[in-house]
C-alpha cells in the first residue's frame, strides 16, 4: 500500500465510492468533490502543457452508485489520463488535441451531410437555382430566360436530329448528381456541342463554369471540373486559329447574302439584319420595336442589353430598314422584332440562327463570326476610318473616340458606313463615297 500511496493507481474502487473530498490518484489524475451541493465529482488530469502553463482537463464524471461502478469508472478515467500523458511526451497538448479531434469531426460529419445533400442535388436543379439567386436579379427578362435555355437546350420534342445528337451526353450531364462530375464527364458532353455550334458550346462552358463555382462555395463540391478542361476543349472541338470565333472571308460574303435572301422564315431575316447592322446575336435577336425609329432610321439598344452598359445606337441602311418594315407587317402585335416560332413573347433562339448558318451549308462558320467579317472588310476595303469602325461595332473605345471628335460628323460617317456596308453585301462595288472623319480642333 505504500507503493500505491507514492505513486500511481492510488485509488481503490471502495475509495471512489465513498469519497467525499477530493483525492488524486497520482500522475495527475484527481478526483474532484464540488464544493456545492449540485452537482457530483468529476475526474479531473491536472498537467503541465508544453508552453509551461498549468492546466486542468475534464475527464468526465465519477460513477458511485456501487463498487463495481466505482471501478469501472476509476479504469477509463485512468485510461483518459494515460493517453494525456503519452501526449504529453510527445508534447503535444492534449486538451489542444481533443479540441482538434472534435473540430475534425465536425468537418467530417459535415461533410458526409454535404455529400448526402450533393447526391440529392442534380447539375440541372443545382443551375436552375443558381440561375434564379445569381442570374434573374442582375440581367433583363430576356437575357436571362437566354442565359438558362443556352445550359438546358431547346426543349427536346422541337430539336433536330443535329441538335440531339450535339446535346445527347450534355442532356445525361445535367441530370447527373453534382458531386459525381469530373472533368473528363464534361469534356466528353461539350465537344459535340462545340463542334456542332461553336458560340453556343463556348457561353455553356462558361456558365458552367459559373455553376460549378458556386457548387464549391456551398460545399457541393471540392472543386470545378471546368477548371482543368478549356484548352483540351477547344483542341478536341477544332476551334479556328482566327480569334474566338469562326469568320466567313469577306470575299464569300455577297454570295452568302444572296442565298441568305432566298431563305425564308424569321431567322433568316434576323441574319441578315445580324449582318447588316455588325451587331451581337443578344443584340439583334432581342431587338424590340421600341428600339426602332423609321422615323430617324435608327435602332437603339437599351443600355442593360449591351456589353459594356451603355446605349448603342445603329444607323440603319435601305436594306435594314425593308427587313424591320418586312417584319412589322408580320409580327406588329409582338414585343420583338423576330419572335420566337413558339409565340410572341419570347425572341428568337440563338440555336435559331446557327441552325440557318448549317441548313446553308455554312458548317464551320459561328454567327457571332459576322462581326469580325465586318471589321476586317471594312479595314481592307477602306470603308471608314478605324475609329467608325469601331464606333459601329460599339467596342468600349468608341464612346472615348466620339468624345474627341464632332459628334455630327462621326454620325453622318457611320451613317454613311453602315450603308457602304449593305451595298457591299448587296454585291455593289466598294465606292469611295466615305466621309473623311475630322478631328475636333
Amino acid at each position: 500500500m505504500a507503493g500505491r500511496a507514492s505513486g500511481i493507481h492510488r485509488l481503490t474502487a471502495l475509495q471512489v465510492m465513498r469519497a467525499r473530498r477530493d483525492a488524486s490518484d497520482g500522475g495527475g489524475l484527481m478526483l474532484r468533490v464540488p464544493r456545492s451541493a449540485t452537482g457530483g465529482p468529476v475526474w479531473v488530469f491536472r498537467f503541465t502543457s508544453p508552453t509551461g502553463k498549468r492546466r486542468e482537463m475534464g475527464l468526465g464524471p465519477v460513477a458511485q452508485s456501487s463498487a463495481e461502478a466505482a471501478g469501472a469508472s476509476l479504469r477509463e478515467a485512468r485510461a483518459a489520463a494515460a493517453r494525456a500523458r503519452a501526449l504529453l511526451r510527445d508534447h503535444v497538448d492534449p486538451i489542444e488535441h481533443e479540441r482538434e479531434q472534435r473540430e475534425a469531426a465536425r468537418r467530417e460529419e459535415e461533410a458526409k451531410k454535404a455529400a448526402a445533400r450533393a447526391a440529392q442535388v442534380t447539375l440541372i436543379r443545382f443551375a436552375r437555382r443558381y440561375h434564379e439567386q445569381h442570374v434573374e436579379p442582375i440581367r433583363s427578362d430576356k437575357h436571362g430566360k437566354q442565359w438558362l435555355a443556352s445550359v438546358e437546350g431547346p426543349p427536346t420534342d422541337s430539336r433536330t436530329p443535329e441538335q440531339n445528337a450535339a446535346r445527347r451526353l450534355l442532356d445525361a450531364l445535367l441530370q447527373r448528381p453534382i458531386d459525381s462530375i469530373a472533368p473528363l464527364d464534361v469534356l466528353d458532353a461539350l465537344v459535340p456541342l462545340c463542334r456542332a455550334t461553336p458560340e453556343t458550346g463556348r457561353r455553356v462552358f462558361q456558365r458552367l463554369g459559373a455553376i460549378f463555382d458556386a457548387a464549391v462555395l456551398e460545399g457541393l463540391r471540392g472543386d470545378n471540373p471546368c477548371a482543368p478542361i478549356k484548352r483540351e476543349l477547344f483542341k478536341r472541338a477544332g476551334r479556328q486559329q482566327r480569334g474566338h470565333f469562326a469568320a466567313m472571308p469577306h470575299a464569300r460574303l455577297p454570295d452568302f447574302v444572296r442565298r441568305l435572301r432566298a431563305a425564308e422564315g424569321t431567322a433568316a431575316r434576323a441574319l441578315e439584319f445580324l449582318i447588316l447592322t455588325a451587331s451581337r446575336t443578344s443584340e439583334a435577336l432581342g431587338a424590340e420595336w421600341r428600339e426602332i425609329d423609321f422615323a430617324a432610321r435608327t435602332w437603339t439598344v437599351s443600355a442593360h442589353r449591351m456589353k459594356a452598359r451603355v446605349p448603342h445606337v445603329v444607323y440603319l441602311s435601305d436594306r435594314a430598314l425593308e427587313i424591320l418594315e418586312a417584319q412589322r407587317e408580320l409580327h406588329a402585335g409582338s414585343r420583338y422584332v423576330f419572335p420566337s416560332t413558339r409565340g410572341d413573347d419570347a425572341p428568337l433562339s440563338n440555336m435559331a440562327l446557327a441552325m440557318t448558318l448549317r441548313r446553308l451549308g455554312e458548317r464551320a462558320i459561328t454567327v457571332h463570326g459576322f462581326r469580325a467579317t465586318f471589321s476586317t472588310a471594312c479595314h481592307e476595303l477602306a470603308l471608314a476610318r478605324s475609329d467608325a469602325i469601331e464606333a459601329c461595332l460599339a467596342h468600349r473605345e468608341a464612346d472615348r473616340v466620339a468624345a474627341a471628335y464632332n459628334r455630327a460628323q462621326f454620325v453622318v460617317e457611320r451613317r454613311a458606313l453602315l450603308q457602304a456596308w449593305a451595298d457591299y453585301c448587296d454585291g455593289e462595288a466598294p465606292a469611295s463615297n466615305v466621309l473623311p472623319l475630322a478631328r475636333a480642333a
